[in-house]
């Protein structure tokens, strides 16, 4: 049984469709960023950088193992299950620079686009022009890798294309269009055609808001510091 640390979002269901995809046994253990169960000291344990998604296998001889970080997760899980990840070591290299690519590039200018999309207060026109550019750069970067391919890395579909869909599924709430990128836009449908990917991005829907943040919520989402976790925890 493999323990999944949760919230609905991007970040999370890059996790929670490699499980569904692998048929893995696990427990969803809700981690409500807005109400700060991340600076939770049992939640640090697991994940020092105070985010989700998280994961402790204790499917393994031993103690249990924890994963933190999406990246690593699914290479852990692809190692683990000999799934969705290329046996030749070419292949396999192909597969972390997507992974790596993923997350210094893709997920963090998305994830700012959403911030000041999403949540930031007044206009912002400055820092959305900025990283609506800087999402349509990764759009082009995937645009160019599918002209002559159906995935990622090709004809299987992989790890790759886990870790990259989930932030492309929400461009059209992040204000971006697919139009300009013909080969995204039919990439991001066969991904979603797929059964495990929509239960997936189905699991804890009923968590995902509704509603602007409150002032409290907007706290714990945006305005911590190194001294965060410390204060909550009573150190």
């Amino acid at each position: 049984m493999i323990d999944f640390y949760y919230w609905p979002t991007p970040n999370g269901w890059k996790v929670s469709i490699m499980l569904e995809e692998c048929g893995l046994s696990y427990r969803t253990v809700p981690v409500n960023i807005g109400a700060g169960d991340q600076f939770k000291p049992e939640f640090l344990a697991i994940s020092p950088n105070n985010r989700m998604p998280a994961i402790v296998d204790r499917d393994v001889e031993g103690d249990p193992v924890p994963v933190f970080e999406s990246g690593a997760i699914l290479f852990y899980l692809a190692e683990k299950t000999g799934k969705f990840m290329p046996p030749d070591p070419l292949g396999r290299k192909e597969a972390l620079e997507w992974l790596f690519w993923q997350t210094g590039n893709q997920g963090p200018m998305a994830g700012q686009l959403s911030h000041f999309v999403n949540y930031a207060p007044g206009d912002e026109a400055y820092s959305k022009k900025r990283y609506g550019q800087e999402y349509d750069r990764c759009l082009g970067v995937l645009e160019r890798r599918l002209q002559d391919r159906p995935f990622i890395l090709g004809e299987e579909y992989s790890v790759a294309d886990m870790i990259c869909w989930p932030w492309v599924l929400i461009a059209k709430p992040l204000g971006q269009s697919l139009d300009d990128f013909p080969k995204v836009s039919a990439w991001r449908q066969a991904v979603k055609a797929r059964p495990a990917v929509q239960r997936g991005v189905d699991l804890g829907k009923e968590h995902r808001r509704a509603a602007p943040p409150s002032e409290a919520e907007r706290k714990f989402l945006f305005g911590q510091s190194a001294n965060t976790a410390k204060d909550l925890s009573g150190g």
